[in-house]
């Protein structure tokens, strides 16, 4: 993977990782017990109806180094190459493969680089009765989809499903009701109440393409902030609807995404009537290991849904993808309990003080429940908002987000080799080592191996690529790597690329 060409590059594989998280649980049915007298019970009525999830494919083989994936993803296996990623300029290795056979070990590849995206099979149901079915990316009411993950030198896929458009299941904006005694402000309850009102439900559609997910109200100019894998169906000219709490809904543009990151922002269309309240905003620097968390989203398409846990650690690199575009993204996310499923991406991570401390992006899962699909086991990963701000000004500012790189190529970090070694070649010719470039400057060849950036170890190319991007353009950072077999250290002094 090139840290410095951060173009959307292609690893020699599939990958498993996770992000709509973007993963979508199948639910489970609910039984009583029987009554002891009475009519005849009526037969169960037939199977699942047009929309409901099928069952994936058995589950894709495993990169070197990782655990085998809870499910799998989709999109075909991308053209072998080089990783290159925020350690070049902008290529972004993605999440281990997912097909078969597995990738060959140690070969680079171009681009985005890193674990390569997954690959898998899978069928999308038939949708209900209307015009021509569409197929959802990250679907919020219907379809099949699934995403891979990989947290932290943890490889794992996560599937889901969501509900039937036209299903009586489904809900917008639900309240305690009138008679509800008040609450205290500074409860779940109380911090519920005031958050709900500036957290929307997002649905973004583009030709045959659609996908759905949460946002909520970021500044006083009422922009909206989301995962960039929520709105790309509608990134380029697709439309996008929002609705409120209390069911008003208002179209919306795209202003900017950044897929590396996994940020979006948006603008409401026509809202002059509207009120626009932007939630707090925390710093998630200052958050500690077991901090309460309140998660806000609308999980398989119900909205308004409040789930409670801690900041279950820090720091964990993440790389997600959402099997589509087989480009990953990476964060240095924020690890919570709280219950995140698909349709929670995008959606804000309050502490105690119901202040944003990141968005929800993924989540790692086991399979279970309907259909043989993962859903929440207690492992959901936040972009930190500190970042997600930092990339939302710069999206708002000029459309394109900002990348420090060091101008260097990795491999995918398979093998079991620790750390981020720099590739001898890479497959397009172009140079490991960007000449000229930071890493260049900093006297680092191909063949290095980095072991340590900043304060942080480096035990792989993910890690290597989330920690870059807590830093910024012009930033010096020390780099401990490995040559010969000795540890030597250096200083580098981080370049940057604009878009991606």
């Amino acid at each position: 993977m090139s840290t410095e060409n951060e173009g959307p590059g292609r690893p020699d594989g599939p990958a498993d990782g996770a992000p709509e998280p973007a993963a979508r649980p199948g639910g489970e049915g609910l039984t009583g017990a029987a009554p002891a007298a009475g009519p005849p019970v009526p037969s169960a009525p037939p199977g699942p109806p047009p929309g409901q999830p099928q069952t994936l494919a058995g589950p894709p083989p495993v990169a070197p180094g990782y655990p085998a994936p809870a499910a799998h993803r989709p999109a075909g296996p991308p053209p072998a190459g080089p990783s290159q990623a925020a350690t070049e300029g902008a290529g972004i290795p993605a999440p281990p493969p997912a097909a078969v056979p597995p990738p060959a070990v140690g070969a680079p590849a171009a681009g985005y680089g890193g674990p390569p995206a997954a690959t898998g099979s899978w069928a999308f149901p038939p949708q209900p009765a209307p015009p021509q079915p569409k197929r959802r990316r990250n679907g919020l009411l219907i379809g099949v989809a699934v995403a891979t993950l990989i947290a932290g030198g943890v490889g794992g896929g996560v599937g889901y499903w969501a509900a039937d458009a036209g299903s009586d299941d489904s809900a917008v904006g639900l309240s305690s009701g009138s008679g509800a005694p008040a609450r205290e402000p500074e409860s779940v309850a109380g911090i519920a109440e005031a958050a709900l009102p500036s957290v929307v439900t997002i649905e973004a559609a583009s030709g045959s393409e659609s996908a759905g997910g949460t946002g909520f109200v970021y500044d006083e100019a009422g922009h909206i902030m989301t995962n960039n894998h929520v709105v790309a169906a509608a990134a380029d000219g697709g439309e996008v609807s929002v609705t409120f709490s209390d069911g008003q809904s208002y179209e919306a543009e795209v202003l900017g995404h950044a897929e590396g990151y996994d940020v979006a922002v948006m603008r409401l269309l026509d809202a002059d009537d509207r009120d626009l309240e932007p939630l707090p905003l925390g710093d998630s620097d200052a958050v500690a290991v077991g901090d309460a968390t309140i998660a806000i989203g609308a999980p398989f398409g119900l909205s308004g849904t409040v789930t409670t846990g801690i900041v279950s650690a820090k720091d964990r690199p993440v790389a997600s993808s959402d099997g589509q575009s087989g480009n990953a993204s990476y964060m240095n996310a924020l690890q919570t309990d709280a219950s995140i499923n698909p349709g929670n991406s995008g959606g804000p991570l309050l502490n105690a003080n119901g202040e944003v401390i990141g968005v929800n992006s993924a989540i790692r899962s086991t399979t279970g429940g309907l259909g043989g699909e993962a859903g929440s086991v207690g492992l959901g990963f936040a972009i930190p908002i500190n970042q997600a701000s930092r990339v939302a000004s710069d999206l708002m500012e000029r459309g394109e987000a900002v990348y420090p790189i060091i101008g260097a190529s990795v491999d995918s970090g398979s093998g079991g080799q620790e750390g981020a070694r720099i590739v001898d070649a890479t497959n397009d010719s172009s140079d490991p080592v960007t000449p000229g470039g930071p890493a260049d400057a900093a006297g680092l060849q191909p063949g290095d191996v980095i072991t340590r950036f900043g304060d942080r170890v480096i035990d792989s190319s993910p890690t290597l690529i989330s920690q870059i991007w807590t830093y910024q353009p012009g930033e010096s950072v020390e780099v401990t790597y490995l040559r010969d077999g000795r540890e030597e250290t250096t200083t580098i002094v981080l370049g940057q690329r604009v878009g991606e």
